[in-house]
């Protein structure tokens, strides 16, 4: 039964009686806007500082919100008389409909104006179906899928009474060394914001109000993605053109497109911490941008600029959190101890705390809490909405279309279902833990289906399947646990793996990371294949020519005779709950693989960072005549490019690009023009084409990358087919932050690229006048 709310205080019932409520978070009409701003500033006006300091508090759920209070229990207990008093704003990690009711119902029947929490979650790849990671999921390159797995997540999170998300991360990684790499959407800013954009649109909609959407946070605001040499929490130190034209983008995408909420990250930025940091928070995301919603720290962050040496203690950690901009404290408890206090004493002004209480009241009313806090408490709709039938489906969709298809030398797939003999190897080919990946929200642990599971799925009894686990993995506890730990492998499990090799027509093999070795915390300086992987690969293709590598990770794997050797590949990430089943429907050819790399891959961790995006050096290569010299920008013991290139992906088909074109030679800053291509589908079956449009500015005020992804679009192609795809292009598809920091284009000459892949690219000219 739906829980209904029984009593909100009197006053805000009086407020709310005065106006209508019905708003929506991305609402054009100005007086649904107005009507907002009305409610939020009557209720502002009658508001003690403490509540006003109350609402900028969030603090982990810290005790069964089911049942009563737990007794003989301090901190617990101080907790919950904050949460009476109005002393909290937000709680985290309180989940489920039971949970949620009891919690909003401690803060609205007991709290002096009854104001609602707000209740968040790290809903990074599904709540409790579990979609790909983002990484892996970005290689879709299908922004359809990707707002619908953000639906479906937003969908089973609302139905537990969730009203937050932290997600999506939108930080642009270069480093594989670091672990949050699988959080994000690869190198490139331009692709990470229409992914961003599509997340967004999942989880919002376009009426937040609604009790299956819910808030989305951009994070982490900003740079977090640049950690020096791959280690999470570290310094970055960037340069205004980086930081305009690859880091942020995102982000700014999202404010101007009415993201609920802002994450700042851990990491300085340049010297300042990105909590203290003015020209971040309130210049650029505020000011510029007209951010609405509102700014929280991370875990603890604000305290953590004492680490950093920046602040001297934690008072003064509140003081330049609040007035650079974070409008919400994440369990430093700096606002709580001390804003009152700077506030009362004349350090902070009341009016930068209004600014920040009004975005907090703001997002609630949008989320149409103040209506009824218990909205989204609804236990009948978490008994049907969880992990259902049709929510699996969408995972296995969304996770056939993640994968890439690196390497098919021989031809080898698609696999009939007819041959008579499988060997599935691996360690991860039987794991139903790994596929769910790291921050796998609600997703119960060994629910995924494995590979094995899957392959026995798609070929039923008609196919002799046999398995052995071969090599001995990484161990971890889970999210929580200290340190990675990778047991010596004594090769036992070889001989069993060698002789089921030998007896099959037919060899899938996995091999890449166990789920806790990448995410959060996990930077490694290895990023290779751990353990005796590699070397029982070799003696699986040393008896069977047939062997198909199945390659699960969190991040980019370097490997390079794994890449060489192999001769049929696929990268799947950490595909979710239909993981198993999904990589068997690419398998068997029952989905012919369209995914293509976000994030390139190195062939030595002594290249990182490597990726497309890069600005020509001084010397790119030897000059005429001048062949076998050593002075230019390269290695002298490898070759400078990376083993599989951003936007790389291969197909069951094959694809011809013909009659590239663009409407006109030239354009002046008011006009327009057309890139078209004809994209012919030249193979057997049918099969999706990403085709990719990137630019290049030949001189700028300041320099710019060899090659930029400014477009895309995704086909399907029958045998046969020709498909006319077309790019429109104006100015701000070739603009940039310039060296002055405006956003403009530059008069000049440009080149104009399509083609499969980063690499694999037609080339014509074009001139941009004034």
């Amino acid at each position: 039964m739906k829980k209904t709310n029984t009593r909100i205080g009197a006053i805000v019932v009086i407020i709310l009686l005065m106006f209508s409520s019905t708003y929506t978070v991305f609402a054009q009409q100005s007086d649904t806007s107005d009507e907002i701003e009305q409610k939020v500033d009557s209720l502002l006006s009658i508001m003690t500082l403490e509540e006003k300091v109350g609402q900028l508090n969030q603090h982990n759920g810290s005790w069964d919100f089911t049942g009563p209070i737990p007794e003989d229990n301090d901190y617990v207990e101080a907790r919950a008389e904050l949460v009476m008093n109005g002393g909290v704003g937000s709680m985290l990690n309180v989940v489920g409909a039971e949970a949620t009711y009891g919690a909003q119902k401690l803060a609205v029947e007991n709290s002096r104006l009854g104001i609602p929490l707000i209740f968040g979650f790290d809903v990074i790849h599904g709540f409790k179906t579990i979609f790909p990671i983002p990484l892996a999921e970005s290689a879709s390159w299908d922004l359809d899928a990707i707002e619908r797995s953000a639906r479906v997540a937003a969908t089973e999170a609302s139905a537990s009474g969730l009203h937050w998300t932290f997600a999506p991360m939108v930080d642009v990684g270069r480093d594989p060394r670091w672990g949050r790499v699988m959080e994000g959407s690869g190198e490139d800013p331009y692709l990470g914001t229409q992914i961003a954009l599509a997340r967004l649109r999942g989880f919002q909609t376009d009426d937040l109000s609604q009790n299956n959407t819910i808030m989305a946070t951009a994070k982490h605001f900003a740079g977090y993605g640049f950690s020096e040499s791959g280690k999470d929490y570290n310094t970055v130190d960037v340069g205004i053109n980086t930081l305009l034209n690859v880091i942020l983008p995102p982000f700014e995408a999202l404010a101007k497109n009415g993201i609920g909420s802002v994450m700042n990250s851990f990491n300085d930025l340049n010297g300042i911490p990105a909590n203290g940091d003015y020209y971040l928070q309130r210049t650029l995301l505020k000011e510029a941008w007209g951010f609405e919603g509102y700014i929280i720290s991370d875990w603890g962050s604000i305290r953590q600029m004492i680490n950093h040496g920046y602040s001297k203690d934690l008072e003064q950690a509140a003081y330049h959190s609040i007035t650079s901009g974070n409008d919400m404290d994440m369990e430093s408890e700096a606002y709580q101890r001390h804003l009152k206090d700077l506030v009362e004493s004349g350090e902070v002004d009341i009016e930068i705390v209004d600014e920040a209480v009004r975005r907090v009241l703001r997002m609630k009313y949008m989320l149409g809490l103040f209506d009824d806090p218990y909205k989204y408490s609804d236990t009948e709709r978490e008994s049907e909405l969880l992990y259902t039938t049709e929510h699996r489906a969408v995972a296995r969709d969304v996770a056939k279309r993640s994968i890439v298809l690196l390497k098919n030398d021989q031809e080898l797939l698609p696999l009939s279902k007819n041959v008579e003999t499988i060997a599935v190897i691996g360690h991860l080919a039987a794991d139903k833990d790994s596929p769910l990946g790291n921050w796998r929200g609600r997703g119960e642990s060994r629910s995924a289906v494995s590979l094995l599971e899957g392959i026995q799925n798609a070929v039923g009894s008609r196919v002799e399947v046999t398995y052995a686990e071969g090599y001995t993995m990484a161990s971890d506890d889970g999210f929580f646990s200290q340190a990675l730990t990778f047991p010596e492998d004594d090769g036992s499990g070889f001989a069993e793996a060698i002789e089921h090799a030998k007896n099959a027509d037919v060899v899938i093999m996995a091999v890449g990371e166990e789920a806790y070795q990448s995410g959060e915390g996990r930077s490694l300086t290895d990023i290779s294949l751990r353990g005796k992987q590699l070397e029982l690969f070799k003696e699986i293709a040393a008896v069977n020519e047939n062997v198909v590598v199945v390659l699960m990770a969190g991040r980019p794997i370097i490997e390079p005779e794994l890449y060489e050797h192999a001769t049929t590949l696929l990268n799947t990430g950490h595909l979710g709950t239909e993981a198993g089943n999904a990589i068997s429907d690419v398998i068997f050819g029952d989905y012919n693989p369209s995914g293509k790399l976000t994030m390139s891959i190195p062939r030595d961790v002594g290249q990182i960072p490597v990726y497309y995006n890069y600005r020509n050096p001084a010397r790119p290569a030897p000059g005429p005549g001048d062949a076998g010299s050593v002075f230019w920008s390269h290695y002298n013991d490898m070759e400078n490019s990376p083993q599989y290139s951003f936007g790389y992906g291969l197909s069951y088909t094959t694809f011809e690009y013909t009659n590239f074109e663009v409407s006109a030679p030239s354009m002046a800053m008011d006009e327009m023009v057309e890139v078209t291509v004809d994209v012919t589908n030249t193979g057997s079956v049918a099969g999706e084409e990403v085709v990719q449009f990137y630019i290049r500015d030949h001189f700028a005020s300041a320099m710019r990358a060899v090659k930029e992804l400014k477009g895309f679009e995704k086909v399907m192609l029958t045998p046969g087919e020709t498909k006319t795809i077309t790019f429109s292009i104006n100015w701000e598809t070739l603009a940039y932050y310039a060296a002055d920091e405006t956003f403009k284009a530059e008069p000049g000459t440009f080149s104009f690229m399509v083609g499969a892949n980063s690499n694999d690219l037609q080339t014509l000219e074009f001139e941009l006048t004034k």
